[in-house]
């Protein structure tokens, strides 16, 4: 009989145990209220928009110690387009020996509040054909590549040239 009330009893111990041991949500504090999809696109187009992505990206079956290769994507306007999950973004992109500018469309899928920039197989001009997911969060970004027989990771930081910066650079110029 003792076997059995216990048998009964272990999973509500069990339950209750983990419970009383989980921390109560903060008092006073209310939780935000999740964005809305156009208040997330319209922040993630601000973000993007005039800023430059500064990172890095490594080579898979590359040897490790081998100091990791630099990568910068200077973004202009950046913009969703009309048709479905497509965005505009209008880049230069430089790495290794390359730098171009290009205008691009790529699709950009949402997992919950964070933006994947997804392309497959895209011929990107000057480039090569390249397949790539990179998510962004707050002012960092991260994801893996592939094109040309090889692929690897790539993760940085989106930079925002300050008002200031932009004033400094307009007065050197005169």
């Amino acid at each position: 009989m003792l076997r059995i009330l216990f048998a009964a009893l272990a999973p509500w111990l069990l339950i209750s145990s983990f419970a009383l041991g989980q921390q109560p949500p903060a008092v006073g504090k209310a939780a935000k209220p999740a964005a809305s999809r156009e208040e997330l696109e319209k922040q993630f187009a601000e973000t993007l928009s005039g800023a430059t992505l500064v990172g890095h990206f490594t080579i898979t079956g590359q040897n490790s110690d081998q100091p990791l290769k630099e990568e910068r994507y200077t973004l202009g306007k950046v913009s969703k387009l009309k048709n479905g999950d497509f965005w505009s973004f209008q880049a230069r992109i430089q790495y290794g020996d390359h730098d171009v500018n290009v205008p691009l469309a790529l699709e950009v899928k949402w997992s919950g509040d964070t933006p994947v920039i997804t392309l497959t197989d895209v011929a990107i001009p000057g480039l090569g054909t390249y397949t790539a997911r990179v998510l962004f969060y707050r002012d960092q970004y991260a994801g893996t590549w592939s094109g040309g027989g090889h692929g690897g990771h790539l993760f940085g930081k989106v930079v925002k040239e300050t008002a200031e910066a932009k004033a400094d650079d307009k007065a050197s110029e005169k």
